[in-house]
């Protein structure tokens, strides 16, 4: 057995449907926090596109994804960021962004080269960690501070890190905080990652769910291009977690070796998949529709946790609410009483050494839900 794999805890997100699945099994209601899995229905003219692709014959996908898809996916780059790549070289269809994301380290990670560090925050998606273990990386969890916005600054990195460091993953919109940054923020960090030869790699799924009011947050791609690459996905932003679709865009020598590592180990995703997700991304009205409901989500609990005393921390984008455990309390003891009302929720430890003291909400269950969550939620 691979020893990564036995240095594992089990994934966080697969323990969650465990206890969620123990609830229902004992008949009580259950209000589900804890996967960011929404349960707004997909928009009509997407399960309609996939169906008008499926072919008569079925055939292995293409491993560039398909033509259709990458333009499709150039032109929302353009729209939404006003940047500008080419749909051959500089974009890659993905399975979803976890598998591109876990995937990134086996690809590029060279320990010869002594470059044998992955970069990333603590709290955090939990991916960036597993994909560096099983790719034999040494990783560098960089504990984010709330007073500092739950910024990973490079510049604060000793420099012999830097030197050993092949990869860095960013993730503003930031899961599990819902912590925002600006353009100036990611320039800076794009500077010193291309001072030291990093490949500076941005985890971009949240970028269409901010809140009304709030600033559109921006690509890592608006300040470079040059070593960089951009997950991005459908899952949140047009509710398609099942048909696992994204997208890679940036560096073209980058998503040229990805490819590369891509066909030695699998193909894209089936074409009616992409189809139906090239519909997605060329549609922006439903993305704004889908922002609208989860804005209110955020709001009904922001303000009704707030009205029981929770310290919640602020954020404007994203699928989550990040709050302290009452009383400076354990995150694992307290989500254990809240799975006493039938409340799930995710203990900050979950996503890191950085989360400790915390929990976190996804803005999953419906507004009505999200009322009757509060009425029987635990204070202390």
């Amino acid at each position: 057995m691979n020893p990564a794999l036995r240095a594992l805890k089990p994934y966080p997100m697969a323990e969650l449907q465990a206890r969620k699945s123990a609830l229902i099994a004992s008949g009580i209601t259950v209000y589900d926090f804890g996967t960011g899995d929404p349960v707004e229905p997909t928009p009509p003219f997407i399960p309609e596109a996939l169906k008008q692709s499926l072919p008569a014959i079925s055939q292995y996908p293409s491993v560039s994804g398909t033509p259709a898809l990458r333009r499709a996916a150039a032109e929302y780059l353009a729209r939404r960021f006003n940047v500008t790549v080419d749909a051959d070289s500089q974009v890659l269809p993905s399975a979803g962004s976890k598998e591109a994301i876990f995937h990134l380290a086996l690809a590029f990670l060279d320990p010869a080269s002594g470059r044998d560090t992955v970069v990333h925050g603590t709290p955090g998606y939990p991916v960036y960690q597993s994909g560096a273990l099983f790719a034999g990386a040494r990783e560098h969890a960089v504990t984010l501070d709330p007073a500092n916005g739950f910024r990973l600054e490079l510049d604060r990195l000793p420099w012999d890190v830097l030197e050993r460091t092949a990869i860095v993953w960013l993730n503003y919109p930031h899961n599990p905080t819902g912590a925002c940054v600006d353009r100036s923020y990611l320039r800076a960090q794009a500077d010193v990652a291309r001072a030291h030869g990093i490949l500076l790699a941005s985890d971009e799924c949240y970028q269409d769910l901010w809140f009304a009011g709030a600033a559109p947050p921006p690509s890592m791609l608006e300040v470079s291009i040059d070593g960089v690459l951009a997950f991005h996905s459908c899952s949140k932003r047009s509710g398609m977690t099942g048909y696992r679709t994204g997208f890679i865009a940036g560096d073209a020598a980058l998503i040229k070796a990805y490819r590369g590592w891509r066909a030695h180990m699998g193909v894209g995703s089936p074409a009616f998949i992409e189809s139906a997700a090239a519909m997605a991304w060329r549609d922006d009205t439903h993305a704004a529709n889908r922002r609208t409901v989860f804005a209110e989500k955020h709001r009904v609990l922001t303000s009704g946790l707030a009205a029981k005393g929770f310290e919640v921390l602020p954020s404007s984008a994203g699928l989550y609410i990040w709050a302290r455990v009452p009383g400076d309390g354990d995150a694992q003891t307290y989500s254990k009483r809240c799975l006493e009302r039938g409340l799930v929720v995710s203990p900050g430890e979950f996503f890191g050494a950085g989360g400790t003291g915390f929990f976190r909400l996804a803005l999953v269950p419906t507004i009505a839900e999200c009322e009757q969550a509060l009425a029987i939620w635990p204070e202390h």
